[in-house]
Order: C-alpha cells, then structure tokens, then sequence
C-alpha cells in the first residue's frame, strides 16, 4: 500500500525501521495516531486496503507471543497519552492506551492514590493490558482485568466500541475488558482504559528470608495465611543450585510490627524498608516461560525447574512463577524444559524465544471457542495474524 493513502487518514506515518520488528517481522509502515478517532481511521483504511496491523505501546514486550503472519502497518500508540479523567474521589482514573505507567503512577501519587499493577515504568496501559502481565501484589489485589472497570477498543473495521464505565460492577452484557485482556492484540485495539485505584498505603516493608529448597512451600503457605495480611509473597531462585530467597511485602498500618509477625512465622530473616533487588522483574528476557499451577504443587515445577537448570522468580502464593535458563540455550534444552513444566503445572506458557519450533502455548481447550471468537471480532485476520494460542 503506498504510503499517501494511510496518510490520506490524517494521521501522522513514516516508514518502518529494524527496529520496529515484531518479534523479527518488519512492518511496511509505522501510523502514529493521537485520538481514538484516528485509530479508527487506520483501521478503516487498512480494513479496506487488507493490510495486517499491529499495536505497540512502549514495546517493552512486543517480542512475546509467537511472530505475526504478516504486519504492514504497526500502529504505534506512544501519541495516544493523556489521562482523560481522575476522579480522585471515587478512585478512578481513565487513561489512554499510550500512557506509560510511570507517567501514570507519578499523576496518582500526587493524589496519594495508585494503580496497583506493579507494571515496569517505561510499559504502557495498553500494552500491559494486551499481555495481562501480572507484579508481585496481584496475590492482593488481582491481575489486570481484576483492576479494569472499562475500556474503549477499536475493532479491525474501525469500529469503536465501550465497555463498563466509571464504577465497579456497571457492566451491562459481555464484558469487553476482560475479552480484550489478554488478547495480544489479536481482537482489535486497546484504546483507552478505565481503572479502579487504591490510596497510598502509609507504610510498606519487606521480610527477606533465605530458605532451602525443600522448605519454601510450607512457609509460603504460612505467610499467604498470616493475619499479618502480605500483599505479596515471592520468591527468587537465580541458579539451579543456590537456595530460595523469599521475600513478603507488607503494607499500611503497623507495617513494621505485621513484618516482624511475618519474621516469627517464616523463622528467621530480615526486615527492610526497601524491596531486594530482584523484587518485581522478571528473571529473562529473550527465553522466558509463565508457568501456572496450584500453590500446592510449588515443590515440583521447583525440582523441574532444577532438573532442566531454569532459574525462577514470582509468586509463591498465587501459583504464578517465571523461569528462563541459565547458560547455553538450544532449541530442544528449551522444548525439553517446557515439557518438563507442563507434566507438573496448570499451564506453562512459551511468553518468549527464539525458537519457533518449540510449541508456544500448550493444550487449550477452548481454542475451537477462541477460534470462532476470532473470526467474530475480525474476520480478514488483520489483527496481529497468528501471535495468539493455536496460531490465532
């Protein structure tokens, strides 16, 4: 498509650079628009033209999921910036797509209010919405869409459509926030989201314990069930054979005497004002894989994740760990390893490599379900083709 009718949309476009892959897919152009008026017109001219799009915020994780079938046109939100609305007295704010968490964190902290997502500051809220990625205080306070009341996306014809509002609860029929979640980007377009936030908490410290291996799951239990109340509990295993440090957050009221409360539970440890290092990221970048289970069955994806030389890092408590590999990396050690975690989790998600012969996702049951949901939302297979489960 040339590039005078993208431009026809008055909407600001350049051509693609290297940089501007897609997990290794360049894209022919690059749209930047600034309204969800524009979006809708990329999306209509690219509708009519059939032309793959793609959405990217801050890029942060635009190298999960499996590679696009094709992108002519990344539609790049980083213009899409402004707080639409904080309605501090009913702790709610609404944001566009392109807002970068820090930016968004830095306008609730002045209202002593926040997001609490724990998202990387430089990622955006359509972008960590897109990949529901999840930090620490999601065992308290919920994933993604647990904080998502309402959201405003554009369809691949350029439709714009609404979803919930301004309240907890106010969502008459599907709930298009929780759909959209998750969907890297293959439904159509995040374009603004609406939040319920939290105050401030007066106070926070962390309980930093050293523990072995055989010993985390018991105590990781006794902390998630402390009337201490942690808002996370993690853990961070660098090597196969280092031991597990444990980390416990607690926050407001008396958060010094509940962290010492939390010391007595875990039988030792330190308790700091500030986080440890590895608080809050993820443990690789280029192999990473999710993995999902029971709390219970903490102990196996450990020995798993020993066994194929993985080091790890998450939530002890909401069965929710990250594990990316240590030292030389191969094709089959990583196939290897996924199939490893897949006989003793939930599910363990492939989030991402470089290798596009190891299976991404796993078994799903409802992919004949999330097949006909995508021929419903977009029927060309314009958006994002083929980076979601089952090559959707």
């Amino acid at each position: 498509m040339p590039r005078e009718l993208l431009e026809k949309t008055g909407v600001t476009v350049r051509d693609a650079v290297p940089g501007d892959a897609v997990a290794g897919v360049e894209p022919r152009r690059v749209a930047l628009p600034e309204t969800v008026g524009e979006v809708a017109a990329v999306l209509r001219a690219c509708a009519a033209h059939d032309l793959a799009v793609t959405p990217v915020g801050g890029g942060t994780k635009l190298h999960w999921g499996a590679p696009p079938e094709r992108c002519d046109v990344l539609l790049d939100l980083c213009c899409l910036n402004e707080i639409v609305e904080h309605a501090a007295g009913d702790l709610v704010v609404r944001a566009q797509a392109g807002v970068t968490m820090g930016a968004l964190a830095e306008t609730l902290r002045l209202q002593g209010q926040e997001l609490a997502l724990d998202a990387p500051p430089d990622a955006t809220v359509g972008g960590t919405l897109a990949t529901a990625a999840c930090g620490p205080r999601a065992f308290r306070y919920g994933a993604p869409r647990d904080l998502l009341i309402g959201v405003t996306v554009v369809l691949a014809d350029g439709t714009v459509a609404r979803s919930g509002g301004k309240v907890v609860k106010n969502v008459a029929g599907y709930d298009l926030g929780k759909l959209f979640t998750g969907s890297y980007g293959t439904l159509g377009v995040i374009a603004e989201a609406t939040f319920r936030l939290h105050p401030l908490p007066a106070d926070r410290r962390w309980l930093v314990a050293e523990l072995p291996p055989a010993h985390v799951s018991e105590v990781a239990e006794a902390l998630a069930a402390s009337q201490a109340e942690p808002s996370a509990v993690e853990i961070d295993r660098p090597d196969a054979s280092a031991p597990v440090a444990l980390a416990a957050l607690v926050e407001g009221t008396a958060a010094e005497p509940r962290a010492h409360a939390l010391r007595e539970t875990a039988g030792g440890g330190e308790v700091s004002e500030r986080p440890p290092p590895w608080w809050g990221l993820l443990p690789g970048a280029e192999t990473l894989v999710e993995a999902r289970f029971v709390p219970t069955a903490l102990d196996g994806v450990l020995e798993a994740a020993r066994e194929h030389g993985f080091r790890l890092r998450g939530s002890a408590v909401s069965g929710r760990l990250h594990l990316a590999p240590v030292g030389e990396v191969s094709a089959a050690r990583v196939a290897d390893a996924v199939a490893g975690f897949r006989e003793r989790t939930h599910a363990a998600v492939l989030l991402a490599s470089p290798y596009e012969g190891v299976d991404r996702w796993g078994r799903t049951g409802a992919l004949p379900l999330m097949r006909r949901v995508k021929t419903r939302f977009d029927p060309g297979r314009r958006m994002s083709p083929g980076r979601f489960v089952g090559g959707i």
